[in-house]
């Protein structure tokens, strides 16, 4: 009986329309890639069978339009069938009532592209003390299934979508759009079912909000910032009144004034286990029914919440972090998730900070220098498909200590690493074999003819968000 990771491979094979060896091979090399530091070194790896010109045509061909007006169209239309491919084979959740998924947006720098069209200022940590943590390129966003974990299982996460946020817009909207991409297909095994989503407090605004709320299987968990003003609900008065405008919001919740908060409607405990054995004590507060400040586009009094407050403290009292962590639990279904259940999804965010420096240090996704934005949001889309193939083959892997860790202990946990799993993939592929065919030598390419040369590419300016500044006039003496 075939295994999920060969019946994957199949499928996806046969969903690719140009170029589907060269793809394949070219997914092969990149999820058994150890020694590759640049993208074209690939073609270098046993498992690309192509020649090296190969890899570019295969980035290239991944997806193409039938014409430049239905190119945005047919690229949604291609990435929701890959998001039912991987959905078919995404686990049950068994331990939670609930599919859990995660949006967030990852940079991807790109300062000396000048012929690189819509790069704008992006956020880039930057380890020096004092230098602003930007960069000049484009920004990514991600949306990731997280499958249940235990204790010691590795941070896995299933990428489903992941489209670049065009200079025009912001990662939280383009992030509901994904997301109710995926809530209104009826063909996902958890369309009707209870979704949560998790994401930072960058989402936690109403243009994010106000977009998916409305969806009544859906429950969003996201981080406020602690300086945040929230409202409870209007006391309902005795008399209405006659005319003028309805009374929606009460008294203010100020996060950061705790005179304001009164009695929490519920509280919970439970402990957490670090990694180096440490047992601490989780408190958790939660007060009902708030509400905060909306527009005329997105009511939010409509969408009341639960505000969680998370305490960490040692066996001794001691405070493990300076500040509390604020939770938004919005959602008709709100009730359904306690407040431990709450707090345990909302930490399993943190994997998708653990598959993106992954795909940067392993799967070269920040390595391919290219000047056209499509093959480049062509090669973030093969990145995510060689990890999802890793995730596939997690059960299949062994471990390939090298010679400097054959001493170390073994590892704890049951399910392999990305790293343990990209080290054997290539012993993987060949034992179970690939759909892909054997290239056919057919002699060398004519090249470009003798005198011709390439139009020089236009040097396109950095865009700028924010209102024009207004122009000098010059003083007449």
């Amino acid at each position: 009986m075939p295994t999920q990771l060969e019946q994957f491979r199949q499928r996806l094979y046969e969903s690719f329309i140009c170029r589907a060896d060269a793809v394949m091979d070219l997914l092969d090399a990149l999820s058994s890639n150890t020694t590759a530091r640049s993208v074209v070194e690939l073609c270098l790896n046993p498992l690309f069978r192509q020649g090296y010109g190969s890899v570019y045509t295969a980035i290239q061909d991944f997806f193409q339009a039938s014409s430049p007006q239905r190119a945005a169209f047919e690229r949604r239309v291609e990435e929701q069938e890959k998001i039912r491919l991987l959905a078919s084979f995404l686990p049950v959740p068994q331990q939670r009532k609930f599919w859990l998924f995660g949006l967030d947006v990852t940079s991807a720098p790109r300062p000396f592209a000048r012929t690189l069209e819509d790069r704008a200022f992006v956020h880039q940590p930057n380890p020096i003390k004092g230098n602003k943590p930007v960069a000049i390129g484009h920004q990514y966003s991600a949306l990731v299934a997280f499958p249940e974990k235990g204790p010691t299982t590795p941070p896995w996460v299933v990428p489903l979508s992941m489209r670049r946020v065009e200079s025009q817009r912001t990662g939280p909207t383009l992030g509901a759009t994904q997301m109710q991409a995926l809530l209104s297909d009826a063909r996902l095994p958890f369309h009707n079912q209870l979704c949560v989503e998790v994401a930072d407090s960058a989402y936690s605004g109403t243009p994010f909000l106000g977009r998916v709320a409305s969806y009544d299987n859906l429950v969003t968990i996201a981080r406020l910032r602690g300086n945040r003003n929230l409202y409870r609900q209007a006391q309902p008065q005795s008399q209405p009144r006659p005319q003028g405008h309805p009374t929606w919001y009460g008294d203010v919740f100020a996060l950061k004034d705790s005179t304001t908060w009164g009695v929490p409607a519920e509280k919970a405990k439970t402990f957490w286990t670090t990694r180096k054995g440490h047992t601490l004590i989780v408190t958790i507060e939660a007060w009902r029914d708030l509400l905060m400040s909306g527009s005329r586009e997105y009511p939010m009094h409509r969408y009341p919440f639960s505000l969680i407050r998370c305490t960490v403290t040692t066996e001794k009292g001691k405070p493990v972090f300076e500040r509390p962590l604020w939770l938004l639990v919005m959602g008709k279904r709100r009730q359904e998730i306690d407040l431990i259940e709450a707090w345990k999804a909302y930490g399993q965010r943190f994997d998708l900070e653990h598959f993106f420096r992954f795909g940067k240090q392993r799967l070269l996704l920040t390595a391919y220098q290219t000047p056209d934005v499509q093959h480049e949001e062509n090669w973030w889309r093969i990145v995510c498909l060689a990890y999802a193939q890793l995730w596939l083959a997690r059960s299949l892997a062994q471990t390939m200590p090298k010679p400097w860790e054959r001493y170390l202990p073994p590892p704890a946990q049951a399910v392999a690493s990305p790293t343990m799993v990209q080290r054997d993939f290539g012993r993987i592929i060949r034992q179970i074999g690939s759909p892909a065919d054997a290239p056919k030598p057919r002699g060398y390419s004519p090249g470009r003819a003798n005198g011709q040369g390439q139009p020089r590419r236009e040097r396109l300016p950095v865009v700028i968000k924010g209102p024009p500044k207004p122009q000098k006039t010059q003083r007449l003496a």
